[in-house]
């Protein structure tokens, strides 16, 4: 994929705007880039089990990095909402996305992915190792039956992260879906990350 400049300028001026660039630049370490960059390789392969210009929800959206990128494809996509509930992401989230929230194409919203209902064509959860598998089933059973749902986890482990999967059978077992198109890992410096595409 490529990333224009009209899109790397709103980049670089969210981290300048955030109260802490140095903690919003961790969203463009290699392996977090690399991540998003296998998701939306992976989904390319899948779209045609989702609608033509699909809605997207991203929970665990973060500062709004795979929103972009995903904008930046050839997806066709509808709208993006970027979930996360650190209520620091909301503002730099739609610096990250400035063209796209113009274009009413993109919102940010600062809620608890696990509470929160979606209707979106497409459900996104990267950060499935910061809940618990109890908050996991509220999540899971809150999407709708016909949404397309990517999600990816790791092994890495550090205090936040309180539910890894050891191996890529692990995460699926932790996943639930019935339906599965796609499951993969991919091997980074410091830990494996796994992902699954399927339906509920």
């Amino acid at each position: 994929m490529n990333i224009d400049t009209e899109h790397l300028h709103h980049w670089m001026r969210a981290i300048r705007n955030s109260k802490d660039p140095m903690r919003t630049m961790d969203a463009f370490w290699r392996g977090q880039i690399a991540s998003k960059e296998w998701l939306i390789n992976e989904l390319n392969r899948v779209r045609a089990y989702t609608v033509d210009h699909p809605s997207v929800d991203i929970h665990g959206g973060w500062v709004g990095v795979l929103a972009s990128m995903l904008f930046q494809t050839n997806l066709y996509l509808k709208n993006i909402r970027s979930v996360d509930i650190d209520p620091e992401c909301e503002s730099i989230a739609n610096d990250m996305n400035q063209i796209e929230l113009e274009q009413g194409r993109f919102r940010a919203v600062t809620a608890d992915m696990c509470t929160l209902r979606s209707d979106a064509d497409i459900v996104i959860n990267t950060s499935c190792e910061h809940i618990t598998q109890d908050q996991y089933d509220l999540w899971l059973a809150g999407l709708p039956q016909n949404s397309l749902i990517i999600l990816q986890s790791n092994n890495y482990k550090i205090p936040e992260h309180v539910r890894t999967a050891d191996t890529i059978e692990g995460f699926k077992t932790q996943s639930s879906l019935s339906h599965i198109l796609y499951a993969g890992e991919l091997e980074l410096p410091l830990y494996k990350r796994f992902m699954i595409i399927g339906h509920k």
